[in-house]
This record gives C-alpha cells, sequence and structure tokens, in this order.
C-alpha cells in the first residue's frame, strides 16, 4: 500500500468549524438534472494493493442504500452563481481573502497575489483573491467556463447551496453506490481499464507536477457534461473536481469525506481517481479543484 499523502487538496488548518450560514430551504425543486437511484445493497470500498495507506477504503463489505435523487453533473459555475445572486451568501474563500491555485493555472497578472506555498506540496499556491468567481487569482474570471464545475467552494459553502437547492449533500455510501453506476467492484465507473482505448475521464497525464500533456483535452477543469457518463447517468464520477461528502471521514471528526479525486490525480502521486478511493479536508479548506454535487431524497 502506497504511503498516505497530503494529496491535491490542502486544508487551511483551521481548528474551528463555522456555523453554517442560514438559508432558507426552498421546496418543491424539479428533479430535471437528477437521476433516481433505487435502493439496494452493494459491495462498498475495496482492498486493491495500490491504495493510499490511511485512506481506510477496506475492507470491502455489504452496504445497504435507500433510493434517492443526485445531480447528474457536478454542479456549474452557472448554478452556483444563482445561489449566490439569490442569496447573496459569501463565501469561505471571500470571506477569508484567498484560496489555493494549482502553480501551472495562476493567471499571469496575479504573481504579486500569491502570498505563500505550501512546503510539502509547494505546486499549490495560496492566492490572495482566489475565489469561485476568479478561480485562477482575482483577474480571472469565470465568464467563459460557466460550464464547468464550481471550485473553491469549502464544504460549508457545498453544505449551504444543498440547503437551498432542497437537498443535502451525499453520504459516502450514497456516493459510491450512484459513481458506480451498478458495476460491482470494478475500479472505475466504467471497468477497471483506466483507458479502454478512449479517455474517460479528467486527470494528469505527463509527469506530475511540472509537466501536463492534456491528452485528455484538459489542463483544469473540464464542462460538467463532458466524457462519457456512468451507467446510472453520472458524469465525472473520476476525475475533473472532488466532490464533498455529507459525513465525516473518520471518528476524529476533524474533516470531511471528499470523493472522485480531480484533474491532478496522478498514478505516481494520487490515484484515488479510482471508484472505491477517498480523502478528506476540513470544512473552511477551499481549493481550485474541490467542488460538489447534491442529492434529494426519495
Amino acid at each position: 500500500m502506497k504511503e498516505h499523502k497530503s494529496c491535491c487538496a490542502p486544508s487551511r488548518g483551521a481548528d474551528e468549524i463555522r456555523e453554517i450560514q442560514e438559508i432558507k430551504d426552498k421546496e418543491n425543486q424539479n428533479t430535471e438534472d437528477m437521476t433516481f437511484i433505487p435502493g439496494g445493497t452493494f459491495l462498498m470500498g475495496s482492498e486493491d494493493a495500490d491504495a493510499n495507506e490511511g485512506d481506510n477504503e477496506g475492507p470491502v463489505r455489504e452496504v445497504e442504500v435507500a433510493g434517492f435523487h443526485i445531480d447528474k453533473y457536478q454542479v456549474s459555475n452557472r448554478k452556483f452563481k444563482a445561489f449566490i445572486d439569490e442569496t447573496g451568501y459569501v463565501t469561505d474563500a471571500e470571506r477569508f481573502g484567498w484560496s489555493f491555485v494549482f502553480h501551472m493555472l495562476l493567471a499571469e497578472a496575479d504573481d504579486k497575489h500569491v502570498k505563500g506555498q505550501l512546503p510539502n506540496t509547494p505546486w499549490w499556491l495560496a492566492v490572495e483573491g482566489a475565489s469561485w468567481k476568479h478561480p485562477y487569482g482575482p483577474s480571472s474570471t469565470i465568464e467563459d467556463i460557466m460550464d464547468h464545475p464550481v471550485v473553491h467552494v469549502s464544504w460549508n459553502d457545498a453544505e449551504s447551496y444543498a440547503k437551498w437547492a432542497g437537498g443535502r449533500l451525499p453520504t459516502e455510501a450514497e456516493w459510491e453506490y450512484a459513481a458506480r453506476g451498478g458495476l460491482e467492484q470494478k475500479r472505475f465507473p466504467w471497468g477497471n481499464d483506466l483507458e479502454p482505448g478512449r479517455h474517460m475521464c479528467n486527470i494528469w497525464q505527463g509527469e506530475f507536477p511540472m509537466d501536463n500533456t492534456k491528452d485528455d483535452g484538459y489542463i483544469g477543469t473540464a464542462p460538467v457534461d463532458s466524457f462519457e457518463p456512468n451507467g446510472y447517468g453520472l458524469y465525472n464520477t473520476s476525475g475533473n473536481v472532488w466532490e464533498w461528502c455529507g459525513n465525516w471521514f473518520d471518528e476524529t471528526r476533524q474533516t470531511k469525506a471528499i470523493r472522485g479525486g480531480s484533474y491532478l490525480c496522478h498514478h505516481s502521486y494520487c490515484n484515488r481517481y479510482r471508484v472505491a478511493a477517498r480523502s478528506s479536508n476540513t470544512v473552511d479548506s477551499s481549493t481550485g479543484n474541490m467542488g460538489f454535487r447534491t442529492v434529494r431524497d426519495k
């Protein structure tokens, strides 16, 4: 098993959990962009030899899940903007005044806004003014990427959006059950081969973290409807952006689980694009590769 690493989702390291902003739940939301997952049982987790030590993917166990609706797509910039426009919500990145941007994506004009970097993962830059609407630094915008997943959203932000939309964040069991698309114990939502003659997800190609050949067409995020959907009609449950889940990562209750991996995952460092893989982050942390999707009860 590989050594556990902080991977591609750095934390702010805050000690306290901020109370989620009160936002009135919406009633009678439609499920046009959702798919219904019938209840059932499935084999959750993995005992893969290349699982990351400390992630606690195993043991493989049978889990029962009740039926639920889940977003077909990761929440987009367009949808998140509608939430902000209606509620005036202020995200954690905006409140703190900075967020983590991957070094190769920093806007050229924003070098002066870099306030530091993490010693063990120097490819992550703490950039003043980076937020969901300025994903690559304060001079950048989302005007041309409205159909890409929203990033620089903390768990607090994702939970607040989900409540506004009349739903909630998925549990890890719900997320994995849906992400598998009806397949049992496969490494990916489409089977066991990462590239079955074509690219199936947005992850890193080349030498991480300095050379990305973009063989899959992307260096950063991809539109939420990119690549082929899984057997349940869900897009990008492997790669693109990490997705927040509703539950704590472990019994310490210090971090929330994230699933799916991101455009930075690579077999040489972080192979968490596997469907059973998991990681975590603190509830107020935000990065350029963490997003989410929501669920609604039956």
